[in-house]
């Protein structure tokens, strides 16, 4: 019996042993994912659904914008046979409680005439009625659909004031915008359409500018060097639809005194300040051969828009510099809404997404 017994034991052992390495470390994966999914579980419950906005707002680390990039991402540029746009008839009308917001207006630039000093240009614009996206069917790039109405800048400056109280004690912005629709405003709210170009210099160069306090519109606020608002009466001859890169065109002679055959340009995105409810195309314009210096020679001997610029600041257009460039302490807190999305937009077009965000991310960790 001792004899069966040891027998016993040692197969046992045996058995044990084998059943150990086939099965123990499988046992405890088994266990250890059990436990991860549970504690998983608990958590969820914990703290419940989680959800968020299929849209947001350009941030970078502490920079947070109101730019929204509805199309466009800089990696491929929008062709210009791809945007379609439409000039309805009939000027935009302002609902009976803010048409005297615009009277207030005309009656200031009237007062600052009367007392010798510049009144307010009542410049014609168009207002957007409504910015639709579609696929081309074979290679699915963006096709624009754009729909303008007439309006005029008065009606633009009345239509800003989106937190003044109407009568009924609601605010234009609570009562005809929705958060959650972002794209949806009435036409009225959407007077502003306006190019923004990133230029590079030959000797890669970023041009930024800082906007004078002179401008009524966001002044002293550090935006791109070139800021277009689409003009009916510029920028349509006759009846015809504007182009946006005749008006981007136009920007980079006005701002920059540049003629088209000394740059290259690509439309990148197009951008919706959704606080202010400005509408942008943002492009990205290389120099072909002027250098910064150059640049800055150039503009000595006279520019038209010259009193729209308090500044203007060269920075070596790469990633690293720009992204420090950007998150600034003096700089962080002071970008026009559009300009940081339009620079990082144009990074990606020059050196490709990876790369800039790899830089973003490594600078964004050492803030």
């Amino acid at each position: 019996m001792d004899g069966i017994d040891v027998a016993n034991g040692v197969a046992g052992a045996v058995i044990g042993m084998v059943f150990a390495v086939l099965f123990q470390q499988p046992l405890q994966d088994a266990w250890y994912r059990l436990r991860r999914r549970s504690a998983g579980a608990i958590r969820a419950l914990a703290r419940g659904d989680e959800s968020g906005p299929a849209w947001r707002t350009f941030s970078l680390g502490p920079l947070h914008t109101s730019a929204l990039i509805v199309e466009g991402d800089g990696t491929s540029p929008i062709p210009s046979e791809t945007i379609h746009i439409h000039v309805l008839d009939g000027e935009v009308e302002l609902p009976p409680d803010m048409v005297p917001w615009r009277a207030e207006i005309a009656e200031q630039s009237e007062s600052l005439r009367a007392e010798g000093r510049a009144p307010l240009w009542n410049g014609p614009r168009y207002a957007v009625e409504s910015f639709d996206l579609s696929r081309t069917a074979l290679d699915e790039t963006p096709e624009v659909h754009l729909r303008l109405r007439p309006t005029d800048y008065y009606t633009f400056l009345a239509a800003q004031q989106l937190d003044r109280r109407l009568p009924d004690g609601t605010t234009p912005r609570s009562r005809y915008l929705d958060p959650d629709r972002p794209l949806e405003a009435p036409d009225f709210l959407q007077c502003s359409f306006a190019v923004n170009i990133a230029v590079v210099t030959a000797d890669d160069m970023l041009v930024v500018s800082r906007r004078s306090d002179r401008v009524r519109m966001a002044p002293g606020v550090w935006n791109s060097s070139v800021n277009e608002g689409l003009s009916r009466h510029i920028d349509s001859s006759g009846r015809n639809a504007p182009d946006l890169h005749a008006v981007a065109r136009r920007g980079m002679r006005e701002e920059l005194s540049l003629e088209p055959h000394e740059y290259t340009l690509d439309l990148l995105a197009f951008v919706l300040d959704v606080d202010k409810r400005h509408w942008s195309a943002h492009f990205h314009a290389r120099l072909t051969q002027l250098r910064s210096a150059d640049l800055q020679a150039r503009m000595s001997r006279g520019v038209a828009d010259r009193w729209e610029h308090a500044t203007i600041d060269y920075v070596p257009f790469n990633p690293a510099t720009v992204i420090k460039y950007l998150m600034r302490d003096d700089r962080v807190h002071r970008w026009a809404p559009l300009a940081p999305a339009l620079f990082h937009l144009s990074l990606v077009h020059a050196y490709g997404r990876t790369p800039v965000e790899r830089a973003e991310a490594q600078i964004i960790r050492r803030l």
